[in-house]
């Protein structure tokens, strides 16, 4: 089975800044809201709200959206893809994760990432302290996870005996995931027992990254099959193929014109958080844009899931709001999700 997920992304409205009205960015809020409650009757596995800053999309904090949406779900799993560790303490993740367990009833999954050059550069973090601050971070959150008082001694915090509260998880191990898109973090994670999430990359690319995760984890004596992994890709789903394929390929314009074309993404390419490869800076595949008709998309999922061995897909499902949105949104849940619960991996 691959269980699908959505990553939400909550994307500003294609306005000009003098357009975008309180009632603007309040649409935003509503219609992500409702399109999440019917996300438990369509059968979705659960959604990951990612977090940005500065940019196109109003998800500064998915702590208070997996807040919003917990009492009025009940099975629906919500995770974070991910907190970016750099910009926190990491003793009060760990403390608003524990809440977050409990407002979920057990339904909370708990994922890190390092953040990206742009926003960090933004508030004046180095690619040098992001990446120290995150590896230090991650050693005090691994310990906090599995136990309410903690010790540490490191570069930026040092504290002894730290009781944490609330200070019991509901379940016995929330799962752990990272957001990774180069090996050498694939087999950080893997030593860390942290399952893993990438996108970008080509599917060959990605199995390579897998088959890295695989191959350290086999030497901590760490079981992994389809259900520690995930892939995450951009969807547009209709019933007119063309129209369908002609929406991703202005997705993928669109990102690239931001991201990769960021002058201070630029600037930076050779010392990139996690690149995926060595000098080769930020990278979007052809692979991580995924259209057509409902039976189309359903193939290609589980043609890339298969042949990385992904128990996990995780779909950004359009990028703005209207009718559109909401018509990707229903198909994909009624159309392509059975698909998907039906498949086998591995």
């Amino acid at each position: 089975m691959i269980k699908p997920w959505i990553f939400e992304f909550l994307q500003i409205p294609n306005l000009s800044e003098a357009d975008i009205s309180p009632e603007t960015i309040s649409a935003v809020f509503d219609e992500g809201f409702k399109l999440w409650l019917e996300a438990e009757k369509l059968g979705f596995e659960g959604i990951f709200f990612s977090e940005h800053h500065f940019g196109l999309s109003y998800s500064p904090s998915p702590n208070l959206l997996i807040a919003a949406i917990a009492r009025h779900t009940t099975r629906l799993r919500l995770g974070t893809m991910g907190l970016v560790v750099p910009f926190y303490e990491p003793w009060r993740i760990v403390e608003e994760l524990t809440m977050l367990d409990h407002l979920t009833n057990g339904r909370i999954e708990v994922g890190f990432a390092a953040g990206v050059p742009q926003e960090l550069s933004r508030l004046g973090v180095g690619m040098e302290e992001a990446r120290e601050r995150f590896n230090e971070a991650l050693e005090i959150l691994d310990a906090a996870l599995e136990r309410h008082a903690i010790e540490h001694k490191g570069k930026y915090w040092k504290f002894d005996n730290l009781n944490l509260l609330p200070n019991k998880f509901l379940q016995s191990s929330p799962p752990k995931w990272t957001t990774v898109i180069s090996a050498t973090s694939a087999r950080k994670s893997a030593q860390r027992q942290s399952k893993i999430c990438t996108g970008f990359h080509s599917v060959v690319d990605v199995k390579e990254l897998f088959d890295a995760y695989r191959d350290e984890s086999a030497k901590f004596g760490f079981a992994v099959g389809p259900d520690q992994i995930a892939i995450r890709r951009n969807v547009c789903v209709s019933r007119d193929e063309a129209e369908a394929r002609e929406e991703s390929r202005a997705a993928k314009a669109a990102v690239l014109k931001v991201v990769a074309g960021d002058p201070r993404v630029a600037a930076r390419t050779s010392s990139l958080l996690d690149a995926p490869k060595a000098g080769s800076g930020f990278t979007l595949h052809d692979d991580d844009y995924i259209a057509g008709t409902s039976a189309q998309v359903a193939e290609q999922i589980i043609e890339q899931c298969r042949a990385c061995g992904a128990g996990h897909f995780l779909s950004i499902l359009g990028r703005s709001l209207g009718p559109r949105h909401r018509e990707n949104f229903i198909l994909f849940g009624e159309e392509v999700v059975p698909r998907l619960r039906r498949a086998q991996v591995g």
